[in-house]
């Protein structure tokens, strides 16, 4: 399979093989030298300087076709580079000794323009023309040309044909190498296919900040700092004793639903699933897309109090479907700062959030009662303005030395209208906390009167 993930660079998809086009550029350098001769005669020192040129090309190509092998993949396109500026140096040298024939010498500067601008684009090009320039100088050097429009008809033909086969296997080359770009792009796109159904699969097993940061290629930058979080916790009364009572298959049934259903009203809020044990959610507000402490918590407690009502049409339709079993949904919420990173052993390492207040979350899911969403003072003080709550007192906390004071979520302020049964306010010098529905009927009159008196004691009293 070929690897997603993989940087292609410019020596992954170029120009076809270098050797077969230095080949044929080097083979067509021979024809034209030992074409051009005249055998029927003695030959002269022109000639005896292309015989050794042709028998140097010879030896040249082979032993550089062997020196490119020998090198490994990552010094290759180094030596190919190198190999180029020898090439052009001596067909620079060749097209002197042709005595600068016309066409020979046009297909020669051809063939090396296209080879070296294939190789890697302007930067090989210029240095392959100074390499050329420089090599005819030299030929010229060695061997004063005689005339520079000296041509003739097999030297033509010679040419003509490697330039013919030149640029045959040219287009040949290129039409495989873009049939095996093709295969590679069929293959890329489904290896990205399945990376992105793997991705979408393994995002259901990290925190979102942890996997914001694996995707991105930012693990290393995910550090353990400490931030201001609110902090859920919710579980299934007894669901233990469920565990013994239910058929495997009902309860796996029972709990998937009722966690999908718990998820996607977390999501719903913004919130960030840190992990389920067992039947217990453990979510965190404020580490990932924070709108702010006290938006945070009112965003946790609105998520708690959907899932509370969320819970409760579960369990009619679970009736309906034969499940007499009544479960009973407990949640504990607080706010405060809490140490979230990476936690663990060089194996294995978990993205979580730490701390006291992570703890006390926890203690007042273990304290509520069945149906009951229990607060911190802390937190509570983030949401009283939106959220009605029933002050509790104080109580004893399990791992804290001091009894902490909590309340209980009735409902959202706007959500009770007429129908409120519960009602607090609280100024300097003024505290109230009334709940309708526990006053006993002999007590009306005697708790109208008073505030009677409270009211008018307030109105005639001048306060500065």
């Amino acid at each position: 399979m070929l690897d997603p993930f993989k940087k292609f660079t410019k020596q992954d998809i170029k120009a076809p093989k270098a050797l077969h086009f230095r080949g044929l550029t080097c083979f067509a350098a021979i024809s034209t030298l030992l074409t051009s001769l005249d055998w029927l005669t003695p030959l002269n020192e022109r000639a005896w300087l292309q015989c050794g040129m042709a028998l140097l090309l010879l030896i040249y190509l082979p032993s550089t076709y062997q020196l490119a092998r020998l090198r490994d993949n990552a010094k290759r396109a180094q030596t190919e580079r190198g190999l180029l500026l020898g090439d052009c140096g001596l067909i620079g040298i060749a097209i002197v000794l042709i005595e600068f024939a016309l066409l020979p010498s046009l297909f020669l500067a051809i063939a090396v323009q296209a080879h070296s601008f294939a190789q890697g684009g302007k930067k090989p090009w210029f240095s392959a023309n100074v390499t050329l320039l420089a090599g005819i100088a030299l030929g010229c050097l060695v061997h004063h040309p005689i005339t520079v429009t000296h041509t003739e008809l097999t030297i033509n033909a010679a040419s003509l044909i490697a330039l013919i086969l030149y640029f045959c296997a040219y287009v040949f080359c290129i039409r495989k190498q873009l049939t095996y770009l093709q295969l590679e792009n069929n293959k890329l796109i489904q290896a990205h296919r399945e990376t992105s159904l793997a991705s979408y699969t393994l995002s259901k097993y990290l925190p979102r900040p942890l996997w914001s940061a694996v995707t991105s290629g930012k693990v290393k930058g995910v550090v353990t700092e400490g931030k201001l979080l609110t902090i859920f916790f919710s579980d299934i009364k007894d669901f233990s004793r469920l565990t013994e009572e239910m058929e495997a298959e009902t309860l796996t049934r029972l709990l998937n639903h009722y966690l999908t259903e718990m998820s996607r009203i977390v999501a719903k809020h913004g919130g960030t699933i840190d992990k389920f044990i067992g039947d217990a959610i453990m979510v965190v507000f404020g580490d990932d897309q924070s709108r702010g402490p006290k938006a945070d918590a009112l965003r946790c407690v609105i998520m708690a109090l959907e899932m509370r009502k969320r819970v409760q049409k579960m369990m009619c339709e679970w009736y309906d479907q034969g499940v007499s079993y009544h479960l009973q949904v407990r949640m504990g919420i607080n706010t405060g700062h809490c140490t979230v990173g990476v936690f663990g052993t060089a194996d294995y390492q978990t993205y979580t959030v730490m701390g006291s207040h992570v703890n006390l979350a926890a203690r007042l899911e273990s304290a509520a009662e069945p149906g009951e969403i229990l607060v911190s003072q802390y937190t509570w003080g983030m949401i009283k303005q939106a959220v009605i709550c029933r002050d509790k007192g104080y109580i004893e906390i399990k791992g804290f030395s001091k009894p902490v004071n909590v309340y209980q979520v009735a409902d959202l302020r706007r959500n009770l209208g007429g129908r409120q049964t519960y009602i607090e306010e609280h100024a300097l010098g003024f505290s109230m906390h009334l709940e309708l529905d526990k006053v006993r009927n002999y007590d009306k009159e005697k708790l109208l009167q008073s505030l009677q008196k409270a009211s008018e004691q307030l109105k005639d009293t001048a306060i500065s």
